[in-house]
């Protein structure tokens, strides 16, 4: 049937800010149903506390309301609107929490609002394990034996009934919190007590841990009609016992037989039909036996848009959140188009002819002392995604994107040999054990160890040995005597041209050159759905190594975007929001957009952001080749953060034009001699320097400068390895330590300025003229991370005299650097003397916050000047500035609660809310205030 007439407006509730658990995935599912209720004339209203996503920009939605997700807010908009429905499931945990909250408060009965695309039912019987487990049994689907426990006692009990090991599972909360294996009763009491302090009801699920069986997942939609799609299989490379989020996975699934799949798929729709009557998204998750009988047992399911939504959507190219959002207002998925074919409906299952890799990518560094050991309870703070023709192609490629200084699986020169740190390492599953199960075929550990001690199927594992015995290939030869085949073997298998240079013992340059002189070249592949039976409409690619180009180049001008890769702590959706306006601002000054990324969580890497997408590694070999197939007029690098930044040196010595601020000015603002010379010559302030390359030379440095001292390396962000130090033996340890993780890196080390106030100011320039677009002071004096800070825009006190210093400084800098763009520079204020810290002339992580505060697309104004289609004086500046918005940090502490929770210069923080006060006799200010300045003096 048609959409129902009654819907006129819906209220979208978003999932608040970034937290290990609930990420930006959701702020992609968010977006996606916004854009498509609004294709259907449906008004959107839209509330999410997090200033950092697209999700929360103006272009998104009709209404945005930058508030806290609480009960009052939701009254607030009801008071302002006329809302006929809520859709809860695109906000992960938080959005349905929020819903679930208001129903029980009788908030959508009294202002007469319908709640869509969800069942409170259904979501009742999925979180009450008992209830759960009970329908499981009635519908003959198999379960682990589980029990619930509400209190310490009954998991006692439990426990002695199951035996070890036991699984813990908190109810009602995100990203497993709370969850852990147990092996023996040493460490159950005190995980027991952890798991019911978490649960918001006190209360946990205990099963019986399914160690070593073969983790899998299917995401469906269901219409009302009760039509139900399977839009995707997920096989987890690692084990269960391991949460999904921190799994390797792979699509379509690799390993199951072809009669397994089809029960798992009558056992999903089933589990599905079961739980309610609803029409919108579900994800479901088996165990399955690691023998051949297969046998299969329901782990969860989770009947709205989940974390693995926007995965598979991006796999496979069919937007799940869009026909989810238009599920919910009434439509059957036959009277829906695929968007990508533009032919075929929606109840058309997606078909690959590629395999899928997403790796996650975790943050430990920044953690120091934390549990490196995955289980049950999620530790990463973002992912990767790799498609290529076959598994060992998009599983280089997904190595290739992680910016974990390797040039992917293998052949770069940093195996680990150490027999026993290898078996270690198998047997305590962490961020690295991929390359150690590398490691350990190569180093002949007998596929039998390897899998006793990881349990990952031996299809897999034979996968890696291949790559192995193909690297001994190609070291019997050199670059002049490699035979054509071999090559060519090698780049389909997903090599880089780096990883061959390594085993030929060559450059990668020499690589590069000899391949396109076979006539060995990249070509670029639709994600179409449908495994090319239908012609797809959207321009969505991937590249590997066969004959025919897919991929038609237009004679439009065009522009390439370079995205910032995977999420991390210190370069998070931030600047994925500000790649989405500079591929939106390009549009309208008439480009075709090249968007480049990596990133599956994203609103960049939809199929509907820029002209064309490609889904690949932001890695030099992959960029260089699309840059030769596009011949864009140039590559924007100021938005993608340090990701796109550390390639502005190769692309300007290959030729490439850099939109904007020049390679020059960029490595000036990074090269501290250079900029300090700059900052000297113009009488400008800065707190006193030196830059060193080892411990001998810091030692002998710091005699001059005085402790207490700032030590970092450059070309970092978000304070990576930044460290104060107080004396010399501290001093020479952190240094030691930087280069032993690090390498040959520039390390500077600043005179600290202790007691100072931070602020921070970020501007456009278009090369003559600079617009200051905000200043933010920090609540915490000197010495916490920018990031990691309270901070008030405008600011709260630092008075006219201050103020005109900053303004002053801001413009001479942003004049000097010849920016053309965004610029960013950090100030630390002492005795009303104002010193520079550091600038950047990028797109920095305030630049969403000021925007959001001020109700102005920074962003599109700032790209328009990068590309010379706009200069300043043709913008209408007009910012909202009523009253204080302050930026609140969100850590994600309680997944290391073995760590201490201390600050420093080094980020922390994975996400942010933003709060608005009118005054500063604000009780929320106050508090802050307080709390967060250690010199409080009125």
């Amino acid at each position: 049937m048609p959409k129902k007439d009654s819907i006129k407006s819906v209220l979208i509730i978003g999932s608040g800010p970034i937290v290990i658990g609930q990420a930006c995935e959701f702020d992609y599912s968010g977006s996606q149903a916004a854009q498509s209720l609004r294709e259907e004339g449906i008004e959107v209203i839209l509330i999410n506390s997090n200033p950092a996503t697209i999700m929360t920009d103006r272009v998104v939605a009709d209404h945005v309301y930058l508030k806290p997700l609480e009960p009052e807010s939701i009254m607030e908009i009801l008071e302002n609107h006329q809302v006929d429905a809520v859709l809860p499931t695109m906000g992960g945990q938080t959005g349905l929490n929020l819903a679930i909250k208001c129903e029980e408060m009788g908030i959508w009965s009294d202002y007469e609002v319908e709640m869509i695309g969800v069942d409170i039912n259904a979501i009742e019987i999925t979180e009450n394990r008992e209830q759960f487990r009970s329908l499981m049994e009635e519908i003959g689907v198999g379960m682990a034996p589980q029990k619930t426990a509400k209190s310490f006692l009954e998991g006692k009990e439990i426990a002695q009934e199951f035996g070890f090991p036991l699984c813990i599972r908190a109810s009602y909360t995100l990203g497993g919190a709370g969850a852990s294996v147990v092996h023996s009763q040493d460490e159950f009491d005190n995980l027991l007590d952890r798991g019911l302090k978490l649960s918001p009801i006190h209360e946990v699920m205990i099963d019986k841990a399914l160690m070593g069986w073969k983790e899998f997942e299917l995401e469906l939609l269901r219409d009302a009609n009760d039509n139900v799609v399977i839009i995707c299989s997920i096989e987890n490379f690692d084990p269960m016992g391991i949460h999904t989020g921190d799994s390797i996975t792979v699509a379509p699934a690799m390993t199951l037989s072809d009669t397994t799949f089809q029960r798992m798929r009558d056992m999903a729709i089933k589990m599905m039909r079961s739980i309610g009557n609803f029409a919108g998204g579900c994800n479901v998750q088996f165990a399955v036996s690691p023998d051949e009988k297969e046998d299969i047992i329901a782990i969860e399911i989770n009947p709205r848009v989940s974390r693995s939504s926007a995965l598979a959507s991006k796999a496979t190219g069919y937007p799940i959140a869009k026909i989810a959002a238009k599920l919910a207002i009434g439509y059957h998925l036959d009277e829906l188009n695929n968007q990508i074919t533009g032919t075929t409906s929606a109840l058309f299952e997606p078909t690959l002819d590629y395999v899928i890799v997403k790796i996650p990518r975790w943050n430990f560094n920044k953690f120091p002392g934390a549990d490196r050991r995955l289980g049950l309870q999620m530790k990463s703070v973002g992912e990767v995604m790799g498609i290529g023709r076959s598994f060992q192609e998009a599983l280089q490629k997904a190595c290739q994107s992680l910016e974990i200084n390797r040039n992917g699986l293998g052949a770069d020169g940093r195996e680990l040999t150490d027999q026993n740190a290898i078996l270690h390492s198998l047997e305590n599953p962490s961020w690295n054990r991929l390359f150690h199960v590398y490691d350990a075929i190569k180093l002949g550990i007998p596929f039998k160890t390897i899998f006793e001690k990881t349990k990952i199927d031996v299809w897999f594992l034979k996968q890696i040995e291949d790559l192995i015995k193909l690297e001994r290939r190609i070291e019997k030869h050199h670059l002049e005597n490699i035979p054509e085949a071999l090559l060519f073997e090698a780049k389909q298998k997903g090599y880089a041209d780096r990883q061959i240079a390594h085993l030929l013992r060559c450059l990668e340059s020499e690589v590069f050159k000899k391949r396109n002189d076979l006539g060995i070249k990249r070509v670029y592949k639709l994600v179409d759905t449908c495994a090319a039976e239908f012609e797809a409409q959207t321009p969505y690619y991937y590249s590997t190594f066969e004959q025919e180009n897919e991929s038609q180049v237009s004679d439009r001008k065009k522009v390439v975007v370079l995205g910032s890769g995977p999420n991390r702590i210190g370069q998070g959706i931030e600047f994925d929001y500000s790649c989405v306006h500079g591929v939106l601002a390009a549009k309208e000054c008439g480009y075709e957009t090249v968007m480049i990324n990596c990133n599956p969580e994203t609103v960049s890497t939809d199929f509907s952001t820029a002209d064309k997408l490609y889904f690949e590694p932001v890695f030099w070999e992959h960029i260089y080749d699309i840059i030769l197939h596009e011949k864009p007029v140039g590559v924007i690098v100021q938005l993608g953060g340090q990701t796109a930044l550390k390639l502005a040196e190769k692309l300007n010595r290959y030729g490439i034009k850099i939109l904007g601020t020049s390679f020059d000015a960029l490595d000036l603002a990074e090269d501290r001699g250079r900029f300090s010379r700059l900052l000297e010559e113009h009488g400008i302030l800065f707190p006193k320097y030196g830059v060193v390359e080892d411990a001998e030379q810091a030692l002998e440095l710091a005699d001059d400068l005085g402790f207490p001292l700032l030590v970092r390396p450059s070309y970092v962000l978000g304070g990576q390895k930044m460290k104060i130090v107080i004396n010399k033996e501290e001093l020479e340890h952190h240094v030691v330590d930087i280069i032993g993780e690090m390498g040959e890196n520039q390390i500077l080390l600043d005179h600290f300025l202790g007691g100072a106030i931070e602020a921070e100011a970020d501007a456009i320039c278009d090369g003559t003229d600079v617009h200051i677009i905000g200043v933010m002071q920090h609540i915490e004096p000197a010495g916490i991370h920018s990031g990691d800070s309270y901070a008030v825009l405008p600011p709260y006190n630092l008075g006219d005299f201050v103020m005109q210093q900053i303004e002053d400084i801001t413009k001479k800098v942003a004049l000097e650097l010849k920016t053309v763009g965004l610029l960013n520079i950090q100030f630390a204020i002492k005795d009303d003397q104002v010193y520079v810290i550091e600038a950047n002339p990028r797109a920095s992580r305030t630049v969403p916050f000021i925007a959001k505060a001020y109700d102005e697309p920074y962003v599109n104004f700032a790209t328009k000047v990068m590309l010379g289609e706009a200069k300043l004086k043709d913008f209408n500046f007009n910012p909202r500035k009523e009253g204080y918005a302050i930026k609140i940090p969100v850590f994600s502490f309680e997944k290391f609660p073995e760590v201490k929770k201390e600050l420093g210069p080094e980020m922390k923080s994975t996400g942010e809310g933003i709060y608005f006060i009118e005054n500063l006799k604000d009780p929320f200010f106050r508090k802050v205030y307080s709390e967060r300045n250690m010199h409080l003096s009125r």
